[in-house]
C-alpha cells in the first residue's frame, strides 16, 4: 500500500468508528517534504485520492483541490516533530466535550487506566482561537514539541503520530479516556500514578 491508500484507510476507519461527523475533522501524511492532505469540506467516510491537496512543507499548494483551512496545524506539527508522518484532527464527541471543560493548567483527562497513561502520555491543551487561525496553528506548534495528543479548547483534538494506521489507534483511546473522563466526572475515582501503574517489568 503506498501513503495515499494509508491515509485513505486511516480516514474510513475514523470514519466508521462514529469519530468523525458530517463532513468535520481532516486528516494528512507526510512523505518528505511533501503532505498529502484531504481537502477543505470533504467527508473522511467518502475520501479518495481525487480529495486530496498536495501541498510542501512551507505551505506552498502543488497540485489537487483546495486544502482544509487547518492544514496550519498540519504543517505545524511536521514542522516541529520531524519524526511525525500522519495527522489527524477530528470533532469526535467525548474529546470535544472535555475539551470544553477548564481543566486550568491540569491535564484534562485523568489517569485511570494503564492503558490511557502509556498511550496517550500527558495530553496538552491548545488555547481557543478561531479554526484556522495564525493563533491556532502557534498553540498547536508550541505544545505539539512535547506531546503528541492535543485537546483545542472549545474545538476537537488533534493527534500525530509516525504513521496513519497509529494516528487511528490514537484517535480511539483519546476518544475512549475522553468518554471515561466523562462518566466518572464528579465521582471519587481512583487514579494511577503514572510512574508506576506498569510495574518495574514495564
Amino acid at each position: 500500500m503506498t501513503l495515499i491508500d494509508d491515509l485513505i484507510a486511516a480516514c474510513r476507519a475514523l470514519a466508521d468508528a462514529g469519530l468523525s461527523p458530517g463532513s468535520s475533522g481532516n486528516a494528512s501524511v507526510r512523505d518528505g517534504d511533501i503532505v498529502y492532505a484531504t481537502r477543505s469540506g470533504s467527508s473522511l467516510r467518502r475520501v479518495t485520492s481525487d480529495d486530496l491537496a498536495v501541498i510542501g512543507l512551507d505551505g506552498a499548494h502543488i497540485s489537487g483541490p483546495p486544502v482544509t483551512k487547518e492544514i496550519g496545524m498540519h504543517l505545524a506539527a511536521y514542522r516541529a516533530r520531524p519524526d511525525t508522518g500522519a495527522v489527524v484532527h477530528l470533532h469526535s464527541r467525548a474529546a470535544t466535550a472535555v475539551s470544553c471543560l477548564d481543566s486550568g493548567d491540569a491535564d484534562p483527562i485523568p489517569a485511570y487506566t494503564p492503558y490511557r497513561i502509556r498511550l496517550l502520555g500527558r495530553v496538552a491543551v491548545v488555547p481557543y482561537a478561531p479554526p484556522g487561525s495564525v493563533a491556532l496553528t502557534m498553540g498547536v506548534a508550541e505544545r505539539i514539541a512535547h506531546a503528541h495528543v492535543l485537546l483545542l479548547a472549545n474545538h476537537g483534538s488533534l493527534v500525530r503520530a509516525e504513521d496513519a494506521a497509529t494516528a487511528v489507534d490514537l484517535c480511539e483511546e483519546l476518544e475512549s479516556a475522553a468518554d471515561l473522563a466523562l462518566a466518572l466526572a464528579g465521582r471519587r475515582a481512583r487514579t494511577l500514578d503514572p510512574a508506576s501503574a506498569w510495574g518495574s517489568s514495564e
